[in-house]
């Protein structure tokens, strides 16, 4: 048979499967405003709150496309849960001031930011159809099915981040 390659050392294999390094999260001043601001706690209530109302809605939503009931109960939990959005992004982007310097679009959450702005042109788009009386009940549904959807992807995203700081702090520790 063919000469036989010499196996390569623990060492080597983890260094070749490690992946690449990536800049942190937070840089070490950065990290200090992030624990210092009292707008942290602000978002880390709000966003439980915002995906406990997210989670009614979708009930009462979807009992109304199955049943046609429940129309005036579903539509005010998609006001609430809107409601939330806005506040939780204004909080946000003040939450961004303090911490990276800039109201939005800060590097550490660029993406983040982008696909949250998708989510709130769908939920507008509720809002206006809704007051405009552009859409059916039924289509208004639909379109705060689409609007959640964007908001499930987004929450993903936050959870991702917030999984990465923790990452990182047990890297640092």
């Amino acid at each position: 048979m063919g000469k036989e390659q010499p196996l390569e050392s623990l060492a080597m294999q983890k260094i070749r499967h490690t992946p690449a390094a990536r800049r942190p999260l937070y840089t070490a001043a950065e990290r200090a405003r992030r624990d210092a601001t009292k707008w942290t706690l602000v978002q880390g209530v709000l966003a439980p709150v915002q995906f406990l109302v997210f989670a009614v809605s979708v009930v009462l939503v979807i009992r109304y496309l199955m049943t046609g009931e429940g129309y005036g109960a579903a539509t005010a939990s998609i006001l609430l849960k809107t409601a939330l959005l806005y506040l939780i992004m204004v909080t946000g982007a003040i939450w961004e001031k303090v911490v990276f310097g800039q109201y939005l679009l800060a590097p550490a959450f660029y993406w983040e930011d982008v696909f949250s702005f998708a989510v709130i042109a769908l939920h507008t788009a509720y809002l206006i159809a809704l007051w405009a009386g552009f859409l059916t009940p039924f289509e208004l549904m639909m379109l705060a099915l689409a609007a959640y959807a964007t908001y499930m992807i987004n929450a993903a995203q936050f959870i991702w981040k917030l999984r990465m700081a923790r990452l990182d702090a047990a890297v640092r520790a």
